[in-house]
């Protein structure tokens, strides 16, 4: 029998070290295979075309297995699917380890990502489950997107060590290894949180047909969109224009993220005070404000620290202000089926990143900051009136 509201015994600390390791697999497996790709070719006996389909179709695997294990663990629960989720990502990994030929690892790599979104969507699931209605849940959610802000900055640089020592199946190695230990911790203390009340109903309509969790989806997706675009363009500007070492493009990367783990610190206490809809605002307006001043820096300075770095700071606090809310806004009607709410919000972000995100990349120059700059104005402020329209069909 699942209670009605269940409300785990564990401090925060506590509970934020049994779910944080399955937020990070499915970014991890992705940036830190990055190093790899070039010899993947030649190990497998394969075209360059077939390993970049690996990339591809991992994160095909990502987002269509969250609308596939979102319903699911609404249907039979939380704890088996972060477990099932956890334990095909780590048999995928070892497997890829061993494998020499490019249609299997193909194809391992499908299940790899299927085990991580399992593991992703059912961990947000729990979350929403435990802390619907405290206020722990702004730290949590803002903690979380913090720390994949970590992963592309860091992993790509550890991939390339670990492929140094011992070649690229140590990757993979590594990748199986380390979700062990979370797994087994999960086995032990991860309790089932799946409510009574929970519906076995696959249907979204529901949800779709609510235009406030498009909203909230919609304004997580710009945040989200934002660091992307930063992510795509930093490089390039940072390596190719202003002569930036890799190890000080690094350093200067997750500076951004560090601003986003000590924001998160304290989203709880501002929340608390703004409301869900006041730090979406605030935040927004906190997007807008440091990409105009990027802009300027952009127009009057070189490419560096002060002109690039400062205004994605500013950007940054934004950022965290506004993930730390969107899932209690866009959620918060659907308990009854988080599992599939949560599978929506993700894949609905994910297509504003994907496509307006690259959108922009492509259509500005990628090695200037006009992308972030687009990206960073434009959206902060459709949301922002949109935000507008919404209160005021609150008020009337």
């Amino acid at each position: 029998m699942f209670d009605r509201r269940p409300k785990w015994a564990y401090s925060l600390p506590i509970a934020l070290v049994l779910m944080a390791p399955f937020d990070l697999l499915a970014s991890l497996a992705m940036d830190i295979y990055l190093p790899a790709v070039p010899v993947m070719p030649a190990e497998l006996g394969t075209s360059p075309e077939v390993v970049q389909l690996t990339l591809s179709l991992y994160l095909l695997g990502l987002g269509l297995g969250q609308i596939l294990f979102g319903p699911l663990s609404d249907r039979i629960g939380r704890r088996p699917v972060v477990l099932g989720g956890a334990a095909v990502f780590a048999l995928a990994s070892a497997v890829l380890a061993m494998t020499s030929e490019p249609a299997p690892f193909v194809a391992l790599r499908l299940a790899q990502a299927l085990g991580a979104s399992a593991a992703l969507v059912a961990t947000f699931a729990t979350v929403r489950d435990v802390y619907a209605e405290r206020p722990e849940s702004t730290t949590i959610y803002g903690l979380f997107s913090s720390m994949l802000a970590f992963v592309p900055a860091l992993a790509p640089i550890l991939g390339a060590l670990v492929a140094e020592l011992g070649g690229w199946r140590a990757i993979f190695w590594l990748l199986s290894l380390v979700t062990l230990p979370p797994l087994i911790h999960a086995g032990l203390r991860w309790h089932e949180t799946r409510p009574e009340h929970a519906v076995t109903s696959r249907s979204p309509l529901p949800i779709l047909k609510h235009r406030p969790f498009w909203f909230y989806t919609a304004a997580f997706g710009t945040a989200m969109g934002t660091f992307f675009v930063f992510f795509s363009t930093a490089p390039r500007i940072l390596i190719e224009r202003a002569g930036y070492t890799e190890l000080q493009f690094s350093v200067a990367f997750a500076s951004a993220a560090l601003v986003m783990v000590a924001t998160a610190r304290f989203a709880k206490r501002f929340s608390e005070s703004w409301g869900i809809d006041g730090s979406i605002a605030r935040g927004m307006a906190l997007i807008f404000v440091g990409a105009m001043s990027l802009a300027l820096g952009s127009t009057l300075l070189d490419p560096g620290f002060i002109s690039i770095i400062l205004p994605m700071w500013v950007m940054a606090v934004g950022i965290v202000f506004t993930v730390s809310v969107t899932p209690n806004g866009a959620l918060a009607p659907f308990d009854d089926r988080a599992g599939l709410a949560v599978a929506i919000y993700f894949a609905g972000q994910s297509v504003i990143v994907a496509v307006l995100g690259t959108a922009t990349v492509v259509i500005f120059s990628g090695n200037t900051a006009w992308p972030l700059v687009a990206f960073g104005t434009l959206l902060p402020a459709t949301m922002l009136v949109a935000l507008r329209i919404k209160l005021r069909s609150v008020d009337t």
